[in-house]
């Protein structure tokens, strides 16, 4: 009986909650904007370059990847600036977008304090794309994957790089090189496939050591592994492997040994795709700017986020995490930041994107 009005209590004040609301247009969705967050780090004049990575590790441990430090620019309140900050890195030939080159792979805590700079790894960055963990290592490696570079590189925890896939600034379609690669999922036993990406058109397997397996894919617009800028990838509890062919407007799906399943058209610029625990998947959408919400056999079951460079609007979704709070993160990468956003009193859970999702081991 208790929990019974305990219930009703909730509802009689969320409903007056409901009818206290007006105007408003549901910007950011079942989410509230996280204000102030993350606390500046390029000093003063200086705003963060492109925001190309993020990754909560937990609430207290996220980590962001960014093309250094631009130039400030007066902060919108709604419009898009002019300035496309993506468009600035050491990859751009014009030497006037090569940005103030620090502050690339920095950690923050919940409050957005940075507690990690990794600053001595900067000269192996050129273009960063997306920085990522293996769900499955007890180790905690730390992944880069850096397009300009053409190269892939892991980091222990304590910041020592160990491993380094590609050659830098040296693309080619082979065993031991990437032209622009651009994310990585793996398997429970360490193997891992990596999206390759905006120069070539293929998925590439490789086992937990780094050696090359196989390859799939070719360059074309519309037949099935034919790819336009490879883009994203995630896999689900069947291990098919979802790839994101951003230019085709599409998403493909295989096996884990490249045969091809199934895809899904008429999604309009897909930046990146994320597998949930409760098998959906979300995609940040780089023409809409919105966050949508698939099943499995491609439904479209909820979207929402509004284009803008106004605090909670979005240029360019590159890249989303959420932490075990719950907190949702994302990669704004045509506006250059990172931001944060906390489920809103009441939410519908089905309309927040879950966690992350991990492969069950066999």
């Amino acid at each position: 009986m208790r929990t019974t009005r305990m219930t009703l209590l909730f509802l009689v004040l969320f409903s007056l909650g409901a009818m206290a609301q007006k105007g408003g247009e549901n910007e950011t969705g079942p989410y509230d904007l996280v204000q102030n967050w993350p606390q500046p780090v390029c000093g003063a004049g200086y705003q963060s370059g492109s925001t190309g990575g993020v990754w909560a590790e937990t609430p207290d441990t996220v980590f962001v990847l960014q093309r250094g430090c631009l130039p400030a620019i007066p902060t919108p309140t709604g419009i898009v600036p002019s300035r496309n900050a993506s468009q600035y890195s050491l990859a751009a030939e014009d030497p006037t977008r090569h940005p103030r080159w620090d502050n690339i792979l920095v950690v923050y805590n919940r409050e957005g304090r940075a507690v990690e700079k990794w600053e001595q790894h900067n000269k192996l960055f050129v273009r960063p794309h997306r920085v990522v963990m293996n769900p499955y290592d007890a180790e905690r490696h730390v992944w880069v994957i850096d397009d300009g570079a053409h190269s892939i590189y892991k980091f222990t925890r304590d910041q020592k790089l160990v491993m380094t896939l590609g050659e830098f600034r040296k693309p080619a379609s082979d065993k031991t090189h990437f032209g622009r690669p651009t994310d990585i999922a793996w398997l429970p036993d360490g193997t891992f496939f990596v999206s390759d990406g905006y120069e070539n058109t293929r998925v590439v397997k490789f086992d937990k050591d780094g050696k090359y397996l196989l390859e799939w894919g070719k360059a074309g617009k519309s037949a099935p592994f034919e790819f336009d800028t490879v883009h994203g990838i995630a896999i689900d509890n069947q291990r098919r492997v979802y790839i994101a062919d951003r230019a085709n407007h599409r998403v493909q799906i295989f096996d884990e040994n490249g045969k091809y399943l199934d895809q899904w058209t008429d999604l309009r610029y897909p930046y990146y795709i994320y597998m949930t625990r409760d098998q959906h998947l979300w995609v940040g959408d780089g023409f809409t700017n919105k966050i949508l919400k698939y099943d499995l056999n491609g439904k479209l079951l909820y979207n929402w986020g509004t284009f803008g460079a106004f605090p909670g609007g979005i240029w360019g979704p590159h890249q989303f995490s959420v932490d075990s709070d719950n907190n949702f993160y994302i990669a704004d990468v045509h506006n250059g930041r990172i931001q944060k956003f906390r489920p809103k009193p009441g939410a519908d859970p089905a309309t927040l994107v879950g966690q992350r999702f991990e492969v069950p081991r066999r």
